[in-house]
């Protein structure tokens, strides 16, 4: 006997001793991310809209608020020559930077660096603490600031507060309260683990994996020490262009945010690392959710260790001025160690009035240092004369810095029509995706019976309107029917959107909005409403479906063509279509697909089956197709995938047919993406509900909602 008593509860998935279902079955389809974000885990309430309690904020205390607090430096985790500046600017920074374009995950905009991974990521070293020193203006403004909003107007504040004329900010940042699930970081099990399983090929750095950007796991951008930790600034240019193309960079911005983001602040590696205890998601208790705290050793002000690299990368690192490029180009640079024993370079034979102070005692100087990623600004041909070129021009450089501050603090927030508050720009910016508003006061039903008599079928209205809505992508805001972007390049031209029908089908509408006075792009969503409703008629349902005017028809100079290109679909589970195989499975690309587009996994169900039965399948093929009545908005994808006469089996890697158990008549033909919902059991449980004789009404009015959500989800106006 010992005296410690058994444990009084039953174990179960999400303690720490407990076994989840992934565990069991590691195979099976996880329908998490879906539901991931239940209003249930929100404090606030269903009630609660963010947006109104904003519009109630005073912008002026909190701003002012806010530079008190750069200069109101605590004991416990002291400023840095008395201004935390440089921190909030790093933790701002970490938190936008995160952002990729591949899939529009990461970024700032949902306040997701309190919770874990990220607020545990090697990168993100004692960021922990500028989070607390900004609780008390938290605790102040309470509800009408989210913390989201917070973490990246405090490093907007600090380059003002250092004398940076930054270009503007916009609020609409909403808080999530639970970690992500959805954003894939990378598959390494341990943090910093060597980037050569990112590459093909590490030599090549366009061979990283998609959709990731950083270099390591749990780094934000590329290693500061070089390529694995080995300094070679060359190679470490490559990863940077690469890195900052996929968070939407380019050369010019690159520089500018690098040479912006030196200026001010400094490194920390004065000290021993090993020191450091645990992160906050695997620190003790006590700690209260703070993390590598140094119980053994002083660790704040000139000891903090946090990079491992240490010290400031210019002369005067609580201003903004033209201090980086001065050094750069002044000395020559060698390689050393930090004493946390981090590879770093400094100067030689500095001047002593160009050394930074000590951030404790103004009466000792050392020397500057540089990263390998510093370096790479000067040894790189294209980053050099990019760099010369600030160098001459430092107001040159402010503005693009501004600029690209603005543009990286604000990526994934969305069009500008989400931005709120005082110091929205007025500049439309093509990287918004900007869209005029559109014409309202033409005659709906006119529009709708001119396309009525059209001539075009049920399933080119349905298909084009959904290709045009599909693209939405609620991790950045960005896609989606507003702008009609699916007659211009690239999408046009995409092979999920079928080129040579969507030509036919808009030379068919594109009369239609220019005699009606409406949009063409409420035009297509005019017409796909058209084409559910003739199925739900069809099925024996008349049922209008909501439609709200007011999209309007982007050109091609508000259209950034490369800025687009990772929105174009390889894969459709609801038109039942996959460019190629690929190594992951068609189910688990159409799951990712649903939550990249906001849809629960009811919604995601309701829509494969009744994209299915109304004959929208790319290519116009059969699979999935299970019913006698094409077009008709029927409930009988559910009936027959759940009808125990039958058995499927297999007939190519991705293709299925349905057998009659008695005659052995092939029936009809699936793919993997359409028997999920009858082998999953999540899934099958939404199918059964459908599938039942007393639901085939609530099946029409579920989907018809759904089809409005989705043709809907980049309507920020109706918000």
């Amino acid at each position: 006997m010992t005296d410690t008593a058994k444990c009084p509860v039953v174990h179960g998935a999400m303690t720490v001793t407990g076994t989840t279902n992934m565990d069991w079955w590691p195979n099976a389809l996880n329908l998490d991310i879906l539901h991931q974000h239940d209003k249930k885990t929100n404090p606030l309430g269903e009630n609660f809209n963010y947006r109104e309690e904003l519009k109630t904020l005073d912008f002026a205390a909190l701003k002012k608020d806010l530079h008190a607090l750069m200069t109101d430096s605590q004991s416990w985790w002291p400023a840095d020559w008395g201004h935390y500046g440089g921190l909030m600017i790093r933790m701002s920074w970490h938190a936008t930077g995160s952002y990729r374009t591949a899939d529009g995950r990461g970024g700032g905009g949902t306040g997701n660096q309190r919770f874990a991974p990220l607020n545990s990521w090697p990168d993100n070293v004692n960021l922990d603490k500028a989070r607390r020193l900004l609780w008390p203006i938290k605790k102040k403004y309470g509800n009408k600031i989210s913390w989201a909003d917070l973490m990246v107007l405090a490093g907007t504040i600090a380059y003002e507060s250092m004398g940076l004329k930054t270009f503007g900010f916009g609020f609409g940042r909403e808080d999530i309260w639970q970690p992500e699930k959805d954003i894939y970081w990378g598959a390494e099990k341990e943090f910093l683990a060597p980037s050569d399983s990112r590459y093909a090929n590490l030599e090549d750095p366009s061979t990283m994996e998609n959709p990731l950007a950083a270099v390591q796991m749990g780094l934000i951008y590329v290693n500061p020490e070089g390529v694995n930790g080995k300094s070679d600034p060359l190679k470490t240019a490559l990863q940077i262009r690469e890195t900052f193309l996929r968070m939407a960079m380019d050369d010019e911005e690159t520089v500018a945010l690098t040479a912006g983001g030196h200026t001010v602040g400094k490194s920390h590696g004065n000290g021993d690392a090993s020191l450091l205890g645990d992160s906050p998601e695997g620190a003790d208790i006590s700690e209260q959710g703070l993390g590598w705290i140094n119980h053994t050793k002083r660790s704040i002000g000139r000891d903090t260790v946090s990079s491992g690299i240490e010290g400031a990368w210019t002369t005067h690192p609580t201003k903004w001025d033209d201090g980086y490029f001065h050094l750069l180009f002044s000395y020559e640079w060698q390689l050393t160690k930090s004493p946390a024993g981090a590879s770093q370079w400094e100067p030689i034979n500095i001047k002593e009035e160009d050394k930074p102070v000590d951030v404790e005692d103004p009466s000792i100087r050392y020397n500057p240092m540089m990263t390998d990623a510093d370096m790479a600004m000067i040894k790189d041909p294209i980053y050099l004369e990019i760099s010369k070129r600030f160098h001459k021009d430092p107001a040159y450089l402010a503005e693009v810095f501004a600029r690209a501050w603005f543009k990286l603090t604000h990526r994934d927030l969305g069009p500008k029509v989400r931005y709120l508050g005082p110091d929205v720009p007025d500049e439309d910016l093509i990287w918004q995706d900007p869209v005029p508003v559109g014409p309202t006061n033409y005659k709906v039903d006119e529009v709708k019976a001119k396309i009525a008599a059209s001539g075009l079928s049920l399933s080119e209205m349905v298909t084009t309107a959904w290709d045009s809505a599909r693209t939405f992508r609620g991790s950045d805001m960005r896609g989606g029917a507003n702008g009609a972007r699916i007659r211009l390049a690239p999408q046009k031209d995409w092979l999920g959107n079928e080129p040579e029908k969507l030509a036919r089908v808009l030379s068919v509408l594109e009369p239609i909005a220019k005699e009606s006075g409406a949009s063409l792009a409420d035009v297509i969503v005019l017409a796909g409403n058209l084409g559910v409703e003739q199925a739900a008629k069809a099925a024996g349902f008349d049922i209008k479906v909501p439609f709200a005017p007011g999209r309007g028809d982007a050109s091609a100079e508000q259209t950034d063509v490369v800025s687009f290109e990772p929105l174009e679909p390889i894969h459709d589970g609801f038109r039942n279509w996959l460019k190629k195989n690929y190594s992951v499975s068609a189910e688990e690309l159409m799951l990712d697909r649903a939550q990249l587009m906001g849809l629960t996994a009811n919604e995601m169900t309701v829509l494969v089956g009744g994209m299915r039965v109304m004959g929208t399948n790319h290519g116009a093929t059969k699979h999935g197709v299970l019913t006698d009545r094409v077009g008709a908005l029927t409930t009988d994808f559910f009936t027959n995938l759940t009808d125990m006469s039958y058995v499927w089996e297999p007939v190519g890697d991705n293709e299925y047919n349905m057998r009659n158990r008695t005659t052995g008549e092939v029936k009809f033909s699936a793919t993997r993406i359409d028997l999920v919902f009858g082998s999953n059991s999540i899934l099958r449980a939404y199918a059964e509900v459908y599938a039942q004789d007393d639901n085939k009404e609530k099946f029409v009015k579920d989907f018809v909602n759904t089809w409005v959500k989705v043709m809907n989800a980049d309507r920020f106006d109706l918000a």
